[in-house]
């Protein structure tokens, strides 16, 4: 069974953006109270509450809150939902304690499980009405599951659908070694193939960086709370959308462009949470994005029937010889080329790490050793998204 997921952007008028905004402070409310009531219950008496209690308290808290009765009732079980959800990725896939959630982070949204239709160039949510909708792109037939109504810092509204359908993943294509590819990543070059192409690096972020900084300045000297403060904080916002935009649609070119011409791409997996605590190379780690690049990768080839290998990180990709094996006992950085006195042959770093990456990966699913990526998983950790 096949899931796709889908996002267009809303507009809403003055009274839906209203209602918009209490929907999102609502299931904001009750997902703080509903987390501050389980931890207390755990703490005090060690005991567990289910989803299905949590939602009993709901309806104690319209009774005390009656504010929240004129929003959509299923929103806020949705937001219950996803608190029993975060606790047992906390449990069981040792993910982070759920944290309450601040109306000051920049990207606010809230749930609607169904009862939502589609018509025309409008969309009918409930308990807010027909909301003029961009469709940019057709939504394969299916049913429509869970969508998420977002709110950016810019202040854009968009809704993101799930449309779940009969169709099936095509099977994994055969590969060998001339069909697969392998992708070496890196801060100066975005990223370099074992066929010798070197993609440039946009570095979005190190091209706006100074008018970042003007616009930060500007924001820091506003009075909190202030009108000014908040046109400040939305002119710094849109040029941080711009370079998110700017980033995604360059790495969606490329990771189209991998999949549709190789059978397999091979890639190396890298500890970016801990390069991201080196604070000279934080920023351009950061402005890469290489998880999100591979997750594109990962998708993708799910939707071609194609194969995404990784080696490990700890493999010496980069200093061994592709030719003879020769290991270069001294590759720092500095080093962009060098020449094998084994073999003689003259090497360019990235072009030789992602030859060896491509062997490497081959050589590891041949002996049963390797693994493609599993759905939702790619490199260790994510880098934060400017």
């Amino acid at each position: 069974m096949m899931i796709n997921g889908y996002k267009y952007r809303i507009y809403p008028n003055k009274a839906q953006k209203v209602l918009l905004e209490k929907h999102i402070g609502c299931c904001r409310f009750v997902y703080n109270k509903l987390l501050h009531i389980k931890k207390v219950l755990y703490e005090k008496f060690r005991a567990s509450i289910s989803e299905f209690d949590l939602n009993t308290h709901i309806t104690v808290l319209k009774d005390i809150y009656p504010w929240l009765k004129e929003v959509n009732s299923q929103s806020l079980q949705q937001a219950s939902k996803n608190l029993n959800s975060a606790y047992n990725k906390f449990f069981k896939e040792g993910a982070g304690f759920p944290k309450k959630k601040s109306k000051k982070n920049p990207l606010q949204s809230f749930q609607i499980p169904q009862h939502y239709r589609i018509e025309g160039k409008k969309i009918w949510i409930p308990k807010i009405g027909w909301i003029k909708i961009k469709l940019h792109r057709d939504m394969m037939q299916g049913n429509m599951k869970t969508a998420t109504i977002s709110r950016t810092p810019t202040g854009k509204y968009y809704i993101s659908i799930i449309v779940e359908n009969e169709l099936e993943y095509p099977e994994k294509q055969e590969y060998s070694h001339p069909t697969m590819i392998g992708v070496d990543v890196g801060s100066i070059t975005f990223a370099t193939l074992s066929t010798g192409e070197k993609i440039d690096h946009p570095k979005f972020l190190k091209s706006s960086i100074k008018r970042l900084k003007c616009l930060q300045k500007r924001v820091s000297m506003k009075v909190i709370g202030s009108n000014n403060r908040r046109k400040a904080v939305k002119h710094l916002s849109r040029i941080h959308e711009l370079i998110s935009n700017q980033r995604n649609d360059f790495q969606h070119k490329v990771s189209k462009k991998l999949i549709c011409e190789n059978q397999a791409v091979a890639v190396e997996t890298l500890n970016i949470k801990g390069m991201m605590k080196n604070h000279c190379r934080a920023q351009s780690t950061g402005d890469s994005a290489w998880y999100s690049f591979v997750l594109k990768l990962q998708y993708k080839a799910e939707w071609f029937g194609k194969t995404v290998l990784k080696i490990n990180q700890w493999l010496p990709s980069t200093k061994t010889c592709n030719i003879c094996g020769y290991k270069h006992p001294n590759m720092d950085e500095s080093i962009r080329e060098w020449q094998c006195p084994v073999c003689k042959t003259y090497h360019d770093r990235d072009i030789n790490a992602a030859i060896n990456i491509k062997n490497f990966a081959l050589a590891e699913r041949e002996e049963g050793l390797g693994d493609s990526f599993p759905k939702g998983k790619g490199m260790n950790q994510e880098a934060p998204m400017l």
